[in-house]
């Protein structure tokens, strides 16, 4: 599921700097209007043993994204930065965050074809770039070039009953 064009020029850029500190980049998007767009990039510690990266620590690494991409240039008008941890939502991006977060309920979109687009169940894994999903009680498999975008769906529901007890 690699990203097209000016996203993955700048996780291509940004990847080799970050290998360097220790920091994974989850993940980058280009949105808003192209006069002025933003890119968003988010970050955590390669190490994933580690804690998520907390506020002062993405703070420290923004510095080196900015020269990052002053230096590379992506964008030919002037565009906002926004740095930040993955968050609860924590997109999905690489063949090992499949595997590495197995067991987790995640929304899938896969790229426009034939048959339904849009999937939410409990991620069984990757295999042979393979992604097995778990929706309704059925095993469903979808070949990871065809997803655009998949993200863990963050599960509120114990911190309801908490509140609630």
């Amino acid at each position: 599921m690699p990203k097209q064009g000016l996203e993955q020029k700048i996780i291509d850029a940004l990847e080799p700097l970050a290998a360097e500190r220790g920091i994974d980049v989850v993940d980058v998007e280009v949105v808003g209007a192209s006069k002025a767009p933003c890119v968003r990039v988010r970050i955590d510690h390669a190490d994933e043993g580690a804690p998520t990266i907390s506020l002062d620590e993405v703070t420290a690494e923004t510095a080196w994204i900015s020269d990052a991409l002053d230096e590379l240039d992506p964008i030919p008008s002037s565009f906002t930065l926004e740095v930040s941890s993955p968050g609860m939502a924590r997109p999905l991006r690489k063949p090992r965050d499949f595997a590495r977060f197995a067991g987790q309920t995640v929304q899938v979109s896969l790229a426009p074809g034939e048959g339904r687009r849009r999937y939410t169940g409990t991620l069984l894994g990757i295999e042979d770039a393979t992604v097995a999903l778990e929706c309704d009680g059925e095993r469903v498999e979808l070949p990871f070039d065809d997803i655009r975008k998949c993200t863990i769906k963050p599960d509120f529901t114990a911190s309801d009953a908490k509140k609630q007890a």
